[in-house]
């Protein structure tokens, strides 16, 4: 996969919140020390945590407000962080997804549609939620 400039066209304050929601989503649920991983690129961005992944009846509502989940109950939050990560998506043409990691831990995707400049060439299209994410 190439990597370089990409543009998204959107609400920049909306934008960063979506991938702060998806980041500190991601640090609750690592353990402490851990690893987050983020990839950001034509695709969109992709935030890995190493904890201990999401339970199955969980996985489709994840992105509904006020939804707390197993692992969520019990710690600070009001289920609406995931709520408007998707919610932002849709508003630009996007979609977020949710699925277990090979390994442990969750991989969140946010995906925009977004353009290539022509001078930075093209990726080879996106990665499925089981491909390794974090090479480039």
């Amino acid at each position: 996969m190439q990597s370089g400039p990409t543009i998204v066209a959107g609400d920049a304050p909306r934008l960063a919140r979506a991938v702060n929601n998806l980041l500190d989503n991601a640090a609750k649920h690592s353990p402490p020390g851990g690893v987050v991983e983020v990839v950001a690129d034509v695709h969109g961005v992709r935030v890995r945590d190493h904890g201990t992944g999401v339970p199955a009846d969980d996985l489709p509502h994840l992105f509904d407000r006020f939804y707390r989940g197993a692992t969520s109950r019990g710690r600070p939050g009001s289920g609406l962080g995931l709520a408007i990560v998707r919610q932002v998506a849709e508003q630009h043409g996007g979609s977020v997804r949710a699925a277990n990691a090979d390994g442990g831990g969750a991989i969140f995707m946010l995906e925009l549609p977004a353009a290539v400049p022509a001078e930075a060439g093209t990726a080879d299209g996106p990665p499925s939620p089981t491909d390794s994410l974090w090479t480039t």
